[in-house]
């Protein structure tokens, strides 16, 4: 279901996850809200799959909505690592 390269916006909340589902779709972004891997132990048990090249359309939409994930993931030779949010000084997370 994630495939290597993949980022996953993962949520503090069922209802905030799909709600950004929601716009993202009907802003006609491709999407698509999954089961959020066991790896990231996630407070909803659900995160939105999307790709490389959509991350900046994606991102923007979220912020000008206001309904921000609590993080950002990429499936990288396996694990998963955190791009978002970025902290300078700070290397990515590795899960």
């Amino acid at each position: 279901m994630v495939r290597e390269g993949n980022l996953l916006a993962v949520f503090n909340s069922t209802h905030r996850v799909m709600k950004a589902e929601s716009i993202l779709k009907s802003l006609g972004l491709p999407v698509l809200l999954i089961p959020a891997p066991r790896q990231l132990l996630t407070d909803c048990g659900l995160a939105i799959r999307f790709t490389e090249e959509d991350r900046v359309n994606v991102l923007e939409a979220m912020e000008r909505e206001h309904i921000l994930p609590e993080f950002i993931t990429r499936l990288e030779a396996g694990h998963y690592v955190t791009t978002w949010p970025t902290s300078k000084g700070k290397d990515k997370k590795e899960l």
